[in-house]
């Protein structure tokens, strides 16, 4: 178990207010008669997530001769953070078999192992063990934040990989057996892998440079190198199939393409690749992986894939990054920046932060697993994050924030997103003016929340002792005084509450100018809306089945700061109850 320094730098994601609970106020029914609206129409469903390149199945689903573990969704268990909020957990010599549903040459698989062993996952095909197998180790979790207010030990699971040397067919299986140690088993991604890919004319090689392809010698200056003659006239850079170890970061990234020949092929071991406060920008990053050796969050480490800018017009592609503080902490200048179709596992803290002066900014058909702060992140310090968009990105697993959190900024996008088991201190979506630092540029203009499908997120903030809701509006640290637009939202089992408005700094800053209209809730702990501070909301066409509790919790804080209105616009249902007691939390129903 590691114990990283308190840190310098802002810490996101994370409620510090340790308040009671017994909230008294004045509960406001919800305006308008449900029974005389019409119907809605049916609305044609888009795809919610990012289009992979791999299949996942649940350790849970397949066939075993160890023991599931969950569902839970209680703070610090293993259980927890898992996939599904279950898991198989095999002692020596047990095992779990996949079924495959498609073609596959590769699998990732998620796994957990007690806090200071590492083994391995005997890997058999079709009853035939492989020579190869998968090593797991306990080296990039159990991750503690002492400085974050309500955090325990988190971060359990981690990503192990392996190219199975043989083409498999729909039909066929995979079995992992434990061989040393006790491992649980989450979820296996299960991939068609290209050959490696060939070198574009006339780039640079860093082997060309002096690079080691075994990882035996630090590769840095040869990438320094490569970088310099090939940004001369706006080329590339190679990174042929082979393993690269990188000492120290890399700086002066612009007007220049980075390419190896597939992220299953070409890997930079490096905990820092790229930083750099300042890019002309134009700088193109695809097609290979940098898995670092980050096993503790120390925020004033730039231990990150990127840190800083890479200029304007520059673009982020087919990137597989692991074992990193954070993905990408972008500061400066990086408008119009492209970053798709990437893979982020095991971070520390963010998958993703725009950290302010980001404008046209598109982040699209990412990948992200177990991050230890938010996996994707909007903050608008220092100036105003703008006219930029997170779609279709699928994420699962934050184990101590928000999958998508937008602190601030105008004219925000968050659409067609799927978004599973959040864990402790976030919500699936969180839609937030909690500035953290100063100067701070909270929300403006119109936000738009749209297409997203939320899957068992919310949690319990253990500073308050309540619950997150799913979708949280949260006017922290100012009132909520932008167009708040949220549209076709699928929330199905979320453990607590759907819908939650709330001034997170418990001083009763409204929540205003906010619509939700189209909603299928299926599956609710405790209730569909959550109103904990002055304002109000008109929702329209939100269905809900399975509610735990009631309808409507509405008891705004401090009490006597004002009252909260929910408006009914029309074609509601499911959801028309009001829970009565404002000195109690709802308890969640044990079924979600």
């Amino acid at each position: 178990m590691r114990t990283s320094s308190p840190t310098t730098t802002p810490t996101r994601g994370a409620y510090v207010l340790g308040v009671a609970v017994a909230l008294v106020a004045t509960v406001i029914g919800v305006t308008g008669p449900a029974s005389a609206q019409r119907a809605p129409e049916p609305r044609a469903a888009a795809a919610a997530g990012a289009t992979l390149p791999f299949g996942s199945t649940e350790a849970e689903s397949a066939t075993t001769t160890g023991q599931k573990i969950g569902p839970d969704h209680t703070q610090g268990t293993l259980a927890s953070e898992a996939s599904g909020r279950q898991a198989v957990r095999l002692d020596a010599g047990q095992n779990v078999e996949f079924t495959l549903d498609r073609a596959a040459n590769a699998v990732n698989v998620a796994y957990n192992v007690p806090d200071g062993q590492s083994g391995s996952l005997a890997v058999y095909v079709n009853g035939t063990r492989l020579d190869a197998s998968l090593a797991v180790t306990s080296k990039y979790s159990y991750v503690d934040t002492s400085w974050i207010a309500g955090a325990k030990t988190h971060h359990f699971f981690d990503n192990a990989r392996l190219l199975l040397g043989r083409d498999l067919q729909a039909g066929d299986t995979v079995r992992l057996e434990a061989v040393s140690t006790e491992v649980t088993v989450d979820v296996a991604d299960f991939e068609q892998v290209d050959g490696p890919a060939a070198a574009p004319p006339g780039a640079v090689s860093v082997v060309g440079k002096g690079a080691d392809a075994t990882g035996q010698q630090d590769s840095t200056q040869a990438f320094r190198d490569a970088i310099t003659e090939a940004k001369a006239g706006g080329g590339t850079v190679w990174i042929p199939a082979g393993d690269f170890r990188l000492d120290s970061e890399l700086s002066g990234v612009e007007n220049v393409t980075i390419q190896g020949a597939g992220s299953w092929h070409s890997v930079v071991h490096a905990s820092r690749f790229i930083n750099q406060s300042g890019s002309a920008g134009k700088a193109v990053i695809k097609d290979f992986a940098v898995i670092g050796e980050v096993t503790e969050r120390v925020d004033s480490n730039p231990d990150n894939f990127v840190n800083g800018s890479l200029g304007p017009d520059s673009r982020v592609s087919g990137m597989w990054l692991q074992h990193l503080k954070v993905g990408l902490w972008l500061t400066g200048n990086n408008d119009n920046l492209v970053v798709e179709n990437n893979r982020i596992l095991d971070t520390t803290a963010d998958g993703l932060n725009l950290n302010g002066s980001a404008h046209g900014v598109q982040v699209r058909d990412n990948f992200l697993r177990n991050q230890g702060d938010d996996s994707l992140a909007m903050w608008s310090l220092n100036a105003a994050d703008t006219d930029s968009v997170f779609a279709n990105n699928t994420i699962s697993q934050p184990n101590l924030a928000n999958g998508i959190a937008i602190y601030g900024g105008s004219d925000i996008t968050v659409k067609d997103n799927l978004i599973s088991d959040t864990n402790a201190l976030g919500s699936g979506i969180a839609i937030s003016n909690q500035k953290f630092a100063d100067p701070f540029f909270p929300l403006g203009g119109t936000i738009t929340v749209s297409g997203n499908t939320l899957v068992r997120t919310g949690a319990v903030n253990p500073n308050w002792g309540h619950p997150m809701g799913a979708l949280r509006v949260d006017a922290y640290d100012s009132a909520i005084e932008a167009q708040v637009k949220i549209t076709d939202t699928t929330l199905t089992d979320s453990p607590y509450s759907a819908y939650e408005f709330v001034s997170g700094g418990g001083t009763g800053r409204g929540v205003e100018n906010v619509t939700v209209d189209g909603s299928s809730v299926d599956g609710v702990g405790t209730v569909v809306v959550q109103a904990e501070t002055p304002g109000a909301v008109t929702m329209s066409n939100v269905t809900a089945t399975g509610v735990g509790a009631a309808g409507v919790y509405n008891c705004p804080y401090p009490e006597g700061s004002g009252t909260f209105t929910l408006t009914d616009g029309g074609g509601n249902s499911g959801w028309d109850s009001t829970w009565d007691d404002c000195s109690a939390w709802p308890e969640p129903d044990s079924g979600n």
